[in-house]
């Protein structure tokens, strides 16, 4: 297989990775025709089809879904290889991809400025989504890490907690319980409820918590994503369930209140999730114990207005 090449190999994994010749030729700065006769001559080479091309999206083929997995395997062991050259010298110079639920955008970008003061030439992209097809990424190898809660049992990852996740029920500022202390569950029955969207790990959170207060309570509005809730907040339209992360600057600027609801608020943990490896690349390694060393200050916030 004399045209088994790095190159073909990574704009296969590229196509597979988007579903899209075009936005595979967009990844890698090529054209579109470029990257269809790169595929053409993969498939050439090793005498089957990989992909469906009458299916849209496009989709691999058995055989596809076959290279794919060694083919992931061969890019990962030359990272790991490039990854350990440029570091001989103490540095670390590349790229990491780092996968993170929403609400670690908040303090992840300081964790990052942080750790490049240490490694200046050391570069990373953080790539936000919900926890399973993060997951998903990392297990395909698309990313180095993941900062995120405890997986489920049943996957095969790595976790390491590294620091706390408070989750509250916020208000406006001008709420009649803005006020008010120790309130009953039982007393949000009627209140106007505005919730993330159904697939987010803040409403299954939710959604769990009112389960095991037995409360049913008046769903008023559902958006997408923790900047339309607090805006919606802000304005007066409901009560919400936060992640305390994402409302520090508002809650600093007087601009919503958190309710002192009794049992509230609930922890989670913060986690460094990574493939299980019998050889970690030195510059990952390098990230996760500043993450496991660094975070917790880092990420620390508040759950009053008066401190955490």
């Amino acid at each position: 297989m004399r045209d088994l090449t790095l190159r073909s190999l990574r704009i296969f994994d590229a196509a597979a990775s988007t579903s899209s010749f075009s936005r595979a030729a967009e990844m890698l700065g090529m054209t579109q025709s470029a990257v269809s006769q790169q595929i053409r001559a993969l498939e050439d080479e090793v005498k089957v089809k990989l992909f469906d091309t009458q299916a849209r999206p496009i989709r691999l083929t058995d055989a596809g879904r076959e290279l794919l997995r060694h083919a992931r395997l061969v890019l990962s062991q030359v990272n790991v290889a490039m990854d350990s050259l440029n570091s001989l010298d103490g540095q670390f110079r590349g790229q990491l991809q780092i996968g993170a639920v929403s609400p670690a955008n908040y303090f992840l970008p300081a964790i990052i400025a942080a750790f490049r003061k240490e490694y200046p030439e050391m570069g990373a992209k953080i790539n936000l989504g919900q926890r399973d097809d993060l997951l998903a990424m990392l297990s395909a190898h698309q990313l180095d890490l993941v900062i995120s809660g405890y997986p489920s049992s049943e996957t095969d990852v790595q976790a390491e907690v590294f620091a706390r996740h408070p989750h509250c029920l916020v208000a406006s500022i001008d709420h009649p319980m803005a006020s008010r202390r120790n309130i009953e569950w039982a007393e949000l029955r009627d209140e106007p409820f505005i919730a993330r969207e159904a697939d987010s790990g803040t409403r299954r959170f939710l959604e769990h918590l009112l389960q095991v207060q037995g409360l049913q309570v008046n769903l008023n509005l559902e958006l997408e994503g923790n900047e339309a809730v607090k805006q919606a907040v802000m304005a007066g339209l409901g009560i919400s369930f936060l992640s305390a992360h994402v409302f520090q600057l508002e809650l600093q600027m007087g601009k919503l209140a958190v309710l002192d609801v009794i049992g509230l608020p609930k922890w989670l943990d913060w986690c460094v999730l990574t493939r299980r490896e019998a050889e970690e690349p030195a510059a990952r390694r390098a990230l996760q114990d500043f993450i496991l060393a660094e975070g917790a200050r880092i990420a620390e916030c508040r759950v009053t207005a008066e401190g955490p």
